[in-house]
């Protein structure tokens, strides 16, 4: 800090936001996985992904599978920052793999599902109706489960309001729903310095654009709630320091008189696929289906 101090104003500026980039890019390193780990998590492993890429004039999105495609679709969204690894643990659960079509995506602006040029920001509609491509690598003619994170639950309810015919159930995990609890953090209006973006990563970027833009897309999507026809579950945590909990109270307000399974889990954080995946996995599989697996 001495050090600091003897620099002028414009170079100590410049290394403050340089060790603020770093250790908040370093904060959320741990949930980010390189392509080198990626290789090195699936070298010895039967069951590795297959890669898919749809592209034309305005997007491009990239998605990956797991098992047979003529099996229902369990389609992951993940939130921000995020990739389509997010959900390792449940896109390499065998049991998975042996009943469902598992597809994982990068959202528009996230991982590989970039186009150039970068657009700033893509909209919940503008999320939904590319997502909903990646249904199209399934041909079982069954509708599929959406499974959606954090600010990846209100992509997956967008799909499921915009495309019924597409989505059997809804789950949304540790949903970011509630445009009048949106959380910002102290760092939050840092990450939108160019001399702070210009050290982290590039989904950091993103995320800190999606962050700003969300409480208006968020305002948006109110109308679009009672057009959803599917079931829904809302699982949220009693210890989530990430998203709010009173979006727990504001899902059973949107969804009053649907077909919709609310469960508060009090000891769970904010990632409960990762906390809690047996949970997870019943609600993909439904009382019937679970049973009907477990040969009762």
């Amino acid at each position: 800090m001495n050090l600091i101090k003897k620099l002028n104003g414009k170079t100590q500026r410049f290394l403050i936001f340089a060790i603020l980039s770093i250790t908040l890019g370093s904060c959320f390193s741990r949930w980010i996985m390189t392509e080198s780990e990626l290789k090195q998590h699936y070298r010895d492993r039967l069951s590795k992904p297959l890669f898919h890429m749809v592209e034309n004039d305005s997007l491009k999105l990239h998605y990956v599978t797991f098992g047979a495609d003529t099996a229902q679709p369990v389609l992951f969204i993940h939130g921000a920052p995020g990739s389509w690894d997010g959900y390792l643990n449940m896109l390499d659960d065998s049991a998975l793999q042996h009943n469902y079509h598992l597809i994982s995506v990068d959202r528009p602006g996230y991982g590989k599902s970039q186009k150039k040029p970068k657009k700033r920001v893509y909209s919940l509609a503008e999320q939904a109706n590319a997502i909903s491509l990646a249904l199209r690598s399934n041909h079982s003619g069954k509708k599929a489960i959406v499974v959606g994170r954090s600010y990846g639950a209100p992509v997956a309810a967008e799909l499921a309001a915009l495309y019924p015919q597409l989505v059997k159930k809804v789950i949304l995990l540790s949903p970011a729903i509630d445009p009048d609890t949106e959380k910002f953090w102290w760092f939050s209006k840092y990450g939108k310095l160019f001399i702070v973006r210009w050290f982290l990563p590039e989904r950091m970027n993103t995320a800190t654009d999606e962050k700003y833009a969300h409480v208006a897309e968020l305002k948006k999507l109110k109308s679009d709630w009672a057009k959803i026809r599917s079931e829904v579950t809302v699982m949220c945590g009693g210890k989530d320091w990430i998203v709010d909990t009173s979006n727990f109270s504001f899902a059973k307000k949107v969804l009053a008189g649907k077909n919709a399974r609310f469960v508060f889990i009090p000891e769970s954080g904010h990632l409960i696929s990762a906390s809690h995946p047996d949970l997870v996995k019943k609600e993909i599989y439904g009382i019937e289906e679970l049973n009907e697996s477990l040969g009762n």
